[in-house]
């Protein structure tokens, strides 16, 4: 039985979590950063913390009564969703705001995944879904760099022995 003491760190977990997820954006100067970040997965928690104890409250096995706490989760996805269209914008031939939508819609998973109590998997979640923004664009950056820098900086690299 999922208690309010219980809950409530449930919901200060997604909190922070979506804290770390923001920060790297706000160190980006992207409209939707450490705040934005924070709230969707507190919300998230919110909705799923929501669902779990309604589920607890109103299901009755021995009547064949059974909430299912899902639905609500697939209502936060849809949400969230239409929150995460409205960082996209498009300039001519150039899209941005994708990996900060990208971005919010992981919050609002982590935020699930702690208010459903999976701890382990929501941490996992933030840490892989920071490294993919921090190291990929650090990636991205070496492919667009022009072939012939590309060459001259891997000849600069000192060999290993």
């Amino acid at each position: 039985m999922l208690t309010e003491t219980e809950a409530a760190v449930r919901l200060v977990i997604a909190l922070l979590l979506g804290g770390l997820l923001g920060f790297e954006r706000e160190l980006s100067a992207k409209p939707a950063g450490l705040r934005t970040h924070m709230l969707v997965a507190e919300g998230a928690a919110l909705f799923m913390v929501c669902s779990m104890l309604l589920m607890e409250q109103f299901s009755q096995p021995s009547a064949g009564i059974l909430i299912d706490p899902s639905r609500i989760g697939s209502t936060i996805v849809t949400g969230v969703g239409f929150l995460g269209g409205g960082m996209i914008l498009r300039s001519r031939d150039r899209v941005f705001g994708l990996t900060t939508a990208a971005g919010i819609w992981v919050a609002a998973a982590i935020g699930m995944l702690v208010g459903a109590g999976y701890y382990l998997i929501a941490i996992i979640g933030t840490f892989l879904a920071v490294a993919t923004i921090v190291f990929v664009r650090r990636v991205e950056r070496f492919l667009r760099v022009p072939e012939h820098a590309r060459e001259r900086a891997l000849d600069e690299l000192p060999l290993e022995e």
